[in-house]
């Protein structure tokens, strides 16, 4: 067997781990070059060489799939972070308006101090006879004329008042005291559309009424009426020059659920006269989707409609009381006012025709 002196071997130690450390720091810096260049993999505690990488083959056409996008939401989607934009033409944004946008100028409004007194007039098919509120400005003078029909709740003088304040003579018949029934009634009366519509002479006979012509309008229900004395009893273009609606009730509150739900009274398609809407984009499906769907037709038609959809807001955005309002309703009730004064007198007052 092989042996070394001690002594030599003692006296070589130095060489010999001078060596060993030259190889361990050859070794290591070949297998860190390797690993910058991918060609060594991590495993479980030993670096290995990786094995050499084949072309992917391509994926069948029909076994590619897209990965499904992330959201942070693990309930799916919500309201999006940045707030809604219209990019419609500005010609087509007929509330924006240069004088206010560039030179900071807003539309004034008129504003009256108001009076009121009560009237009665007869329907002719039965003689009954209805009791209505006539509100008008306090100032002297003759006004354009409103006939408006209360909803299901019930006589309400409240958004007649606010649009006598804009410069209206308001007649506000109590459909419902006249045959005494109960507010918010389920069945549908058909003898108070005559009532209602027996308005339109006794507000013309009014001395307060200026010009030979009013508009006609209602809230919920009210719409209705309102929609059958211009069609169904052949006011509009004679009497009546525009009609206004409140998320009216598009359909006949007498019409099976499906109708109420899926169509719109057959009346609106008979419509010709400019028309005005309102509704709150919170607005009951049933009575959204009819009102929706009817001015789509009536514009398909070429008819003069106009829909404003107030954000955040529901039904009852006019009437609700002071202590559930909100700002947004608020907003939505000025803003109604004012353009129903203002689409009122352009279509009844010569002058203000555009």
């Amino acid at each position: 067997m092989f042996k070394m002196d001690k002594n030599k071997i003692a006296a070589n130690l130095p060489v010999i781990f001078m060596g060993i450390g030259a190889v361990l720091l050859a070794a290591n810096m070949a297998v860190t070059s390797a690993m910058a260049q991918g060609s060594v993999r991590r495993g479980s505690g030993t670096d290995t060489p990786a094995p050499a990488k084949r072309p992917a083959a391509a994926p069948k056409p029909e076994t590619v799939q897209s990965a499904p996008s992330l959201t942070a939401a693990d309930t799916g989607p919500a309201r999006p972070l940045n707030p809604p934009v219209d990019k419609r033409p500005m010609a087509e944004k007929f509330w924006l308006t240069a004088d206010w946008y560039e030179r900071g100028q807003i539309e004034s409004v008129a504003n009256y101090q108001t009076i009121s007194r009560k009237i009665t007039y007869r329907n002719p098919n039965d003689n009954t006879e209805v009791t209505a509120l006539l509100v008008r400005p306090k100032k002297a003078g003759r006004y354009p004329g409103l006939l408006l029909s209360h909803g299901r709740r019930g006589f309400d003088p409240l958004v007649a008042r606010r649009l006598a304040a804009r410069g209206l003579v308001v007649l506000l018949p109590d459909l419902y005291g006249a045959r005494f029934l109960a507010n918010y009634p389920v069945e549908h009366l058909p003898a108070t559309e005559a009532d209602f519509d027996a308005g339109v002479d006794a507000l013309l006979n009014q001395p307060d009424v200026a010009g030979d012509k009013i508009c006609i309008g209602g809230l919920s229900r009210g719409g209705y009426y309102a929609l059958k004395s211009a069609v169904s009893f052949g006011r509009q273009n004679k009497q009546v020059a525009c009609y206004i609606g409140y998320y009216p009730h598009w359909q006949n509150p007498a019409a099976p659920e499906p109708d109420q739900v899926y169509r719109y009274a057959s009346e609106v398609d008979k419509l010709t006269i400019p028309t005005l809407i309102f509704i709150g984009e919170l607005e009951q499906y049933q009575r959204r989707r009819s009102i929706e769907t009817g001015v789509l037709a009536m514009k398909a038609a070429g008819r003069d409609v106009r829909l404003i959809i107030y954000p955040a807001v529901g039904r009852g955005f006019d009437f609700k009381a002071p202590h559930l309002r909100t700002f947004a309703d608020d907003l939505a009730a000025k803003d109604a006012s004012r353009r129903a004064a203002a689409f009122i007198k352009r279509h009844l007052t010569p002058e203000q025709k555009q």
